[in-house]
């Protein structure tokens, strides 16, 4: 998976996967971030503690690192994805995104670029509400959010998951992998965001 550690720009690939389904488009649309000649860097959050006490390791056994505040701030731009709760995203990436009003105060993320994706169990299981509704923390951020337009085809006949509000994937209630147009779907969404970074970065 692409993993940028250095100082050099990069759009932030953020989400939750309990499953492995978000995790899978994540890695895609870091391929599409990648291929736009900027770099991604991919981070997960940690699922929420049920006590006050932390009850996860601070770094995971596998997988993504956890993001830190600095990862989010610094980021030329970002791709947030979730599977879908009730029509919402996942609480352990809200609670992230409850911590960021310094962000908020100093406007860090202002005028930087976003995109969001999400999975679902089931076709109609909330996936637009879940898309939109993660719109709304970025907007009060003052981010420019990216979508995918109907220019890419697979937007026309997917017969699975993919939106014009972003990437979608749906897993069917178990381990299913990504339909060839939700791959192309992840791609061109990371793709979009990661052109869009770099041109704006550029005007800053």
């Amino acid at each position: 998976m692409p993993n940028n550690a250095g100082g050099d720009a990069y759009v932030l690939v953020l989400f939750y996967s309990r499953s492995g389904s978000t995790a899978r488009m994540a890695a895609e649309i870091a391929r599409g971030v990648e291929s736009s000649g900027i770099a991604a860097r991919l981070r997960t959050v940690p699922s929420v503690s049920p006590d006050t006490d932390a009850s996860l390791p601070p770094v995971p056994d596998e997988g993504a690192p956890y993001c830190t505040n600095d990862d989010l701030r610094h980021c030329a731009g970002l791709l947030l994805g979730s599977p879908t709760r009730f029509g919402n995203m996942a609480a352990p990436l809200r609670y992230f995104l409850d911590q960021t009003g310094d962000m908020w105060l100093d406007g860090s993320l202002a005028g930087k670029p976003a995109g969001v994706f999400t999975s679902t169990g089931s076709l109609h299981g909330g996936q637009e509400s879940t898309l939109l509704s993660m719109m709304l923390p970025l907007l009060h951020q003052g981010m420019v959010i990216a979508g995918i337009p109907y220019s890419e085809a697979e937007l026309m006949h997917t017969r699975t998951g993919g939106t014009p509000y972003g990437a979608s994937h749906w897993s069917g209630g178990g381990d299913h992998e990504l339909s060839e147009e939700e791959r192309s779907l992840c791609r061109a969404l990371g793709a979009r965001v990661g052109k869009l970074a770099q041109k704006l970065e550029g005007g800053r």
